[in-house]
C-alpha cells in the first residue's frame, strides 16, 4: 500500500517541463475559445467537515458558460435539476471548485480550478437573459489554475467513436433502475417516455423572444 509521497513518486518519472509549465493563472485566448465552444462540463465541489466530494454534469449550447474579466472569471448559470442542490450547498460551505470542459469530437479537455461565489444579483442573471432560461443564480468562479489536458484518456476510451458505444438497451431504463433501488415510489416509465418528459421540461425552459 502506498502511504507516503516518497513511495508514490518512486513509481513514476518526474513530470516533463511542458506538463509542469502549461498551468496558467487565468484563461488565455485558447482557453477562452475552448470554453466558448464547449457544450458540456463537470463541476466538482467539496462539502463541509470532510464531507464526500461531488461531481455534477452541466450542459447547454456551446458557450453556455461565459468568460469574463479577460479570462480571470467564469460565469456558470444554474439550470433546473433535481433540486438536491449538492453543488450549491457545497459551495456555501467550501468555495473551492474544479471544472473540466469537453468539446464533442475533441480528445483534449480543459481543466479549471478556482473559487466560487453564488450570485443572484440581476446583473449576473441578466447576462443569461437570452439563453434557454434566465437562471435563479449564477456560479461566479475566480480562475486560479487553468490548463489543457492531453488526449490520452479519450483516445484510450474511444469516447467519441460511435462504433465503440454500447447500445442503450444494454442497461435498463433510468426509471427501471430507480424503481429497483428505491421501490414502488417511482412510477413505471419506459426510456422513451422519460425522454419525452425531459424534452417537454427542456422546451418549457426556452426563453421568450426578445
Amino acid at each position: 500500500m502506498i502511504e507516503s509521497l516518497g513511495q508514490l513518486r518512486a513509481l513514476y518519472a518526474a513530470p516533463g517541463e511542458r506538463a509542469a509549465r502549461k498551468q496558467l493563472q487565468r484563461l488565455d485566448t485558447h482557453g477562452q475559445r475552448f470554453v466558448a465552444r464547449s457544450p458540456f462540463c463537470v463541476i466538482a465541489t467539496g462539502g463541509q467537515g470532510g464531507a464526500l466530494l461531488d461531481a455534477s454534469p452541466r450542459g447547454g449550447a456551446p458557450g453556455f458558460v461565459k468568460v469574463a474579466d479577460d479570462g480571470a472569471t467564469l460565469l456558470l448559470p444554474d439550470a433546473g435539476g433535481n433540486n438536491r442542490l449538492d453543488t450549491l450547498e457545497n459551495l456555501l460551505a467550501d468555495p473551492r471548485a474544479s471544472l473540466i470542459f469537453m468539446i464533442p469530437g475533441m480528445d483534449e479537455t480543459l481543466r479549471v480550478n478556482g473559487t466560487a461565489r453564488l450570485r443572484e444579483e440581476p446583473a449576473f442573471r441578466d447576462a443569461f437573459a437570452h439563453e434557454r432560461q434566465r437562471p435563479k443564480l449564477v456560479i461566479e468562479i475566480a480562475v486560479r489554475e487553468a490548463y489543457l489536458h492531453c488526449a490520452k484518456a479519450f483516445m484510450r476510451s474511444q469516447l467519441w467513436q460511435p462504433g465503440t458505444w454500447s447500445p442503450r438497451d444494454a442497461m435498463p431504463s433510468m426509471g427501471q433502475m430507480l424503481r429497483d433501488q428505491i421501490g414502488a415510489v417511482v412510477a413505471t416509465e419506459t426510456q422513451d417516455e422519460m425522454l419525452v418528459r425531459y424534452r417537454a421540461q427542456l422546451d418549457s425552459e426556452q426563453a421568450p423572444s426578445a
